[in-house]
C-alpha cells in the first residue's frame, strides 16, 4: 500500500487477529532509557515508517453494539454509504478487534505499507466530502464588478503617544483632588 505525501481523507479498515488477552501488548510501545522506540508490535505489523497515533484506533467491534461496523463508517468516521455498500455484508459479519488508521496519522510522510500478521486488511475508504454548493449573495451592492480604484483611508487625528503621555501626566492631578476631597469629607 502505498501512501503520498499529498494523501487526505482516506480511512484503512485492518482486522486484528489478536486474542483479547493480547491486544495490549501489540498496542503497546517499548521505549528505552533514551525515550527512543525499541519496539512496537502494531507499527512492525503495519510495516510503516512513521505514525500519529492520535489518528489510529484500536477496538473491539463490539464496543460499537448496535451501531455496527457499518454505521461506523458512516456515522462515526464520515464513509458516504453507497461507498461502504459493496462491504457492509463483511463489515458485519466482522468480530473482534479493528485498526483503523486515518490518512492523517502519516502527517504527509509518503511512505510504503506493508501490513502482515496478525492484521488483515478488510479495505480503504474515502471520507465523504461535504459537496460544495454557491449561492448568490443576497445584497445588491454584492453584485456587480469589484471597484479598481484604490480607497485611501484617513490617518487617525490624534496621536496614541500623546494620548498615553496625557493620560500618564494627569494621574497625579486626579490623586490630589480626589485626597482633597476625602480629607474635606472625613
Amino acid at each position: 500500500m502505498q501512501v503520498s505525501s499529498s494523501e487526505r481523507g482516506l480511512v484503512r479498515l485492518f482486522a486484528v487477529d489478536v486474542p483479547s488477552e493480547e491486544i495490549e501488548a501489540f498496542r503497546a510501545q517499548v521505549n528505552g532509557v533514551d525515550g527512543a522506540l525499541l519496539s512496537w508490535p502494531l507499527k512492525e505489523a503495519l510495516g510503516f515508517t512513521y505514525l500519529d497515533e492520535d489518528f489510529i484506533e484500536l477496538f473491539p467491534v463490539s464496543d460499537l453494539e448496535e451501531m455496527g461496523l457499518t454505521g461506523y463508517m458512516v456515522e462515526g468516521l464520515g464513509i458516504a454509504q453507497k461507498d461502504v455498500a459493496e462491504d457492509s455484508a463483511r463489515l458485519a459479519a466482522q468480530k473482534g478487534w479493528v485498526l483503523i488508521v486515518l490518512s492523517a496519522a502519516f502527517d504527509g510522510v509518503a511512505q510504503s505499507l506493508s501490513p502482515k500478521a496478525p492484521l488483515r486488511w478488510i479495505g480503504t475508504y474515502k471520507e465523504d466530502g461535504a459537496p460544495v454548493h454557491f449561492e448568490p449573495l443576497p445584497d445588491a451592492s454584492a453584485k456587480g464588478p469589484a471597484s479598481t480604484q484604490s480607497t485611501v483611508l484617513p490617518a487617525p487625528s490624534s496621536n496614541p503617544h500623546l494620548t498615553l503621555l496625557l493620560a500618564i501626566l494627569a494621574l497625579p492631578l486626579v490623586a490630589l483632588v480626589l485626597g482633597a476631597f476625602l480629607f474635606w469629607i472625613l
